[in-house]
């Protein structure tokens, strides 16, 4: 009996091929971390479905994939990679098996965030004013040119990590040192490695006033086509940057309308080298235009995936195996839509997690979903040292018809109860 070729996941969480084996049973082979799978709460996938390899690797990638598919007689009819540390591993995999995908250089365009500006700025498109910077000093300096209020970051990352608004010299010094520091605490993990070895190059940018967006689009035979579009809800407590929810679907001001956005988002993808595939923007709406940030070739994560299947039945997992394999998609869209939020879940203080209780969000009538990623006994760190163990999970629901979106995120954040020692 045949076996229909598979889709080869490439570096992805324990979670999300829990998910992929529900969603899409048979259809995928996992490429995965040993650290993933030994961490991992889920089921095991058989022997069959996933090979095991550190993915720094390459040639050991490569090697344990051939002889994968040689044993288990099977063939690969699409690939993706839902991580960006794992995008350039996705891009050569592919190129070794003619399958589709973007190619290195253009991962490599996307993943450097000082690349990705200076290929927007060259195609006219708007995007913070930034520099690299390799000293304290310098980054004191930019902000004294720039007059306002900027940004530094590292030139590759996730979410908000290592990322500070700076409003004086001084705060641009200091932070430019604490950037340094986490890097040099972060130097083995696959996501900054690249980036952090040959220099000390730090990406500093104005810091761009406005509302911030996150949009899911495809982009193939000279079209693109929107999944979905979201307005971040930005938490002003916590380290700069940091989604406290995602608002869906998010309406964009009269002037921008939506051939606008269309134009932007090809112009967006093409100048990073990307003509096929399924891309996840981050972008600022100010003055009455689209401000660029940044751009991955991979749907975004986190809680969107949860928040696009319970609001609009849309599996972008799934979606995303059915692309790399030149399915038809089905993108359900709606133009009654009601509005949901995804509500993401932060610890306040480091320490032990004791207690974790949810019930009285779980009888608010707006709940739709409470998934928990956290049990008593987990450690806690708070950001700057550590931005994954203090996100305790998500909430789902629809917000009431009357009352500011950010108020009723913090009225369910009320009601949930975590005890810290």
């Amino acid at each position: 009996m045949s076996v229909s070729p598979k889709v080869l996941i490439v570096g992805t969480t324990s979670d999300y091929i829990d998910w992929i084996r529900h969603s899409c049973p048979d259809r995928a082979l996992f490429l995965t971390e040993p650290a993933v799978r030994r961490q991992a709460q889920e089921p095991c996938p058989s022997p069959a479905e996933e090979i095991l390899c550190d993915l720094s690797d390459y040639d050991q990638a490569k090697q344990l994939l051939e002889r994968h598919l040689l044993e288990e007689k099977l063939q690969l009819g699409g690939i993706v990679s839902f991580d960006c540390e794992s995008m350039e591993l996705a891009a050569v995999l592919a190129q070794q098996y003619g399958l589709p995908y973007p190619s290195v250089q253009a991962v490599q365009n996307c993943r450097d965030k000082h690349l990705s500006k200076t290929l927007w700025q060259r195609q006219g498109l708007h995007t913070p004013r930034n520099r690299l910077v390799r000293s304290a000093k310098a980054a004191a300096n930019f902000f004294l040119e720039l007059g306002v209020a900027c940004v530094l970051k590292p030139l590759s990352g996730s979410g908000s990590e290592l990322i500070f608004r700076c409003d004086s010299a001084r705060d641009c010094e200091q932070s430019f040192l604490k950037i340094q520091s986490g890097l040099q605490q972060r130097r083995a993990q696959r996501l900054y490695r690249p980036f952090s070895a040959d220099d000390s190059a730090i990406l500093a940018e104005e810091c761009v006033n406005g509302f911030e967006y996150s949009c899911d689009f495809v982009i193939e035979d000279g079209r693109v086509e929107v999944i979905r579009l979201t307005r971040k809800i930005l938490s002003p407590g916590k380290p700069f940057g940091t989604a406290l929810g995602y608002y869906l679907p998010a309406s964009l001001p009269a002037e921008i309308d939506e051939r606008d956005l269309l134009r932007t988002l090809y112009r967006s993808a093409a100048a990073l080298g990307l003509d096929r595939a399924l891309c996840m923007l981050d972008f600022m709406v100010c003055k009455s235009r689209i401000v660029l940030l940044e751009l991955a070739p991979r749907p975004g994560g986190d809680c969107l995936p949860f928040l696009l299947r319970r609001s609009r039945g849309l599996d972008i997992l799934k979606l995303f195996l059915d692309f790399s394999q030149r399915r038809s998609l089905r993108l359900n869209h709606s133009p009654d839509s009601r509005a949901f939020i995804g509500l993401r879940l932060h610890a306040r203080q480091s320490g032990i997690l004791k207690k974790i209780d949810a019930h009285r969000v779980q009888q608010d009538a707006r709940v739709h979903e409470i998934h928990l990623i956290r049990k008593a006994g987990h450690s806690i760190k708070l950001p700057p040292d550590d931005y994954d163990s203090w996100l305790m999970g998500h909430i789902i629901f629809e917000p009431d018809a009357v009352g500011e979106a950010a108020l009723q995120c913090r009225e369910l954040l009320e009601k949930l109860v975590l005890e810290i020692d």
